[in-house]
């Protein structure tokens, strides 16, 4: 059964991290360029970062470059969001998602749409207040 699964959300303060994780499952997960997409509450959604199937080429979003990091380990099938400097503005349910490499420039998988993926996560909340 194919599953993205993500997990690390939760509540911190102004200025704090958290690490997020996406598991798959049920794919060839090294194969597809991989995504975090997030949804403010009463927001659309917001493409945040992507990364390529090796991992040597990412991109982010400009509202989190420079605070976020996003990873991959092909032999865990697992995909990573490192975020520190958390604001109020970040609070937003973030999912992950795949795609079929369409073309080799990293740019080019700025998606924000669901309908842009092939598979998508269930979201994890990440909160951010004092």
């Amino acid at each position: 059964q194919l599953q993205l699964v993500e997990s690390g959300g939760g509540l911190v303060q102004p200025g704090g991290s958290l690490s997020l994780s996406c598991a798959a499952s049920g794919f060839t997960f090294s194969r597809y360029v991989m995504s975090w997409v997030r949804q403010a509450p009463g927001k659309g959604l917001e493409w945040v970062s992507a990364i390529n199937t090796g991992g040597y080429s990412t991109t982010l979003a400009d509202s989190v470059k420079g605070r976020f990091t996003i990873s991959r380990d092909n032999t865990k099938n697992t995909l990573y969001l490192q975020m520190n400097s958390l604001k109020p503005e970040d609070t937003a349910v973030y999912y992950c998602a795949s795609k079929w490499p369409v073309g080799n420039r990293i740019t080019y998988y700025r998606g924000s749409a669901r309908k842009f993926y092939d598979y998508w996560g269930q979201g994890t909340q990440v909160t951010v207040s004092s």
